[in-house]
């Protein structure tokens, strides 16, 4: 008697239940995670695999497990901490200023200014590197990155928090000030917004510069926590009077069009960190809101924390001083505040490090990323 041949049909059914039986031992066998179940996925079909084929994504060799999850402290804490950016950063009117950076045309950099404060007070595994410096613009970080001075390439592979304070002398705010106040009250009442066509192209250019910035910082520190911290609100909310020659509508003008960089900042921070959710990688781009961190402190009140105009170089004429309308030493312990606040808390999500970096992250490879 002929026995009968098994159908296509059939062989195709059990070729599908035997697949299905394999994924269900390969689940209990590996992490539930959607990393282990893509590569399982892909060991047993070989569908499904550019996750290890894309060497952006920094996989390791066993393709799951590459990296760590971390409570936000932890994912700050590992590896060394470098301060970026501007005056705002480098302390520039806080006083007692870090030998060797205080003489005209150097870097300012206060031994009160927050990143100071923060290594001081938060646990890192590594040393601050302290690279913020006064009249810095995020245009000129990006052109100087192959020389020696060059902020950026401060960052290393075992970096695992930088702050950047930027985009205020980007925006050319400075100018924007002196034009606000060295005009005659009243008979030049426009003087401040005659200015908002040309701010508002500045801005909508620093859009550019600042995703460049932190790709770059990324490239060079892809597990770091990256805090993109904001300006301050430099006047009352709702001023009283004239502050020397600028009048209350002016303030007012003054405080948006920081508010209005600071959203814009905010915003495009958030994209930034959309992205490495994404793609599942390592790190984050973060935002630090300092708009109402000196509230009640603003330039006029009685015990302010931001500077006002100050005056200096009298033998040769008078000056106003670089640290005009700069956070002074209360200032920025109200900005380390803000800054320690968001390193506790972490971004809306969760944080990871690679494992490798981790495991590399001896006392000798942090010191040696540190000029």
């Amino acid at each position: 008697m002929r026995i009968p041949e098994i159908s296509r049909r059939t062989r195709i059914i059990s070729a599908t239940a035997a697949a299905v039986v394999l994924v269900c031992v390969a689940v209990l066998l590996v992490p539930v995670t959607r990393e282990g179940l893509q590569d399982t996925w892909c060991a047993l079909t070989g569908q499904g695999c550019s996750r290890l084929e894309d060497p952006d994504r920094r996989d390791y060799a066993d393709g799951s497990g590459w990296r760590q999850r971390l409570a936000p402290d932890e994912a700050a804490a590992w590896g060394n901490y470098v301060a970026l950016g501007d005056s705002y950063s480098s302390g520039e009117g806080a006083g007692d200023y870090i030998e060797g950076t205080a003489g005209e045309g150097d870097c300012r950099r206060s031994s009160h200014a927050y990143p100071t404060r923060v290594a001081d007070s938060f646990d890192f595994a590594g040393q601050l590197g302290f690279y913020a410096c006064s009249r810095q613009r995020g245009a000129s970080m990006l052109e100087s990155l192959e020389k020696a001075d060059s902020q950026i390439s401060q960052a290393g592979p075992h970096t695992s928090l930088v702050t950047l304070g930027i985009g205020g002398n980007d925006l050319g705010f400075t100018n924007v000030l002196r034009a606000c106040m060295v005009r005659v009250p009243l008979m030049e009442a426009t003087a401040c917004r005659d200015q908002e066509e040309e701010i508002l192209s500045r801005m909508e250019e620093f859009d550019a510069t600042l995703e460049d910035i932190v790709r770059e910082v990324r490239d060079r520190a892809p597990d770091a926590r990256i805090l993109v911290v904001g300006y301050p609100r430099i006047f009352p909310a709702d001023p009283s009077g004239m502050y020397y020659t600028l009048a209350p509508g002016d303030q007012e003008w003054l405080n948006e069009t920081l508010r209005d960089f600071n959203t814009r900042v905010r915003t495009n921070v958030a994209e930034l960190d959309a992205e490495i959710v994404a793609e599942s990688q390592t790190g984050s781009v973060e935002y630090v809101r300092m708009s109402t961190a000196i509230e009640g402190h603003e330039v006029g009140t009685d015990e302010p924390w931001l500077n006002g105009v100050l005056l200096g170089g009298f033998a040769e004429g008078v000056e106003v001083d670089h640290g005009t309308f700069h956070p002074n030493a209360r200032g920025h312990k109200a900005f380390a505040q803000r800054v320690l606040r968001q390193l506790n808390q972490g971004p809306d999500r969760k944080l990871y490090v690679a494992e490798q970096t981790l495991d590399n992250a001896d006392p000798e490879v942090l010191a040696s990323e540190l000029d």
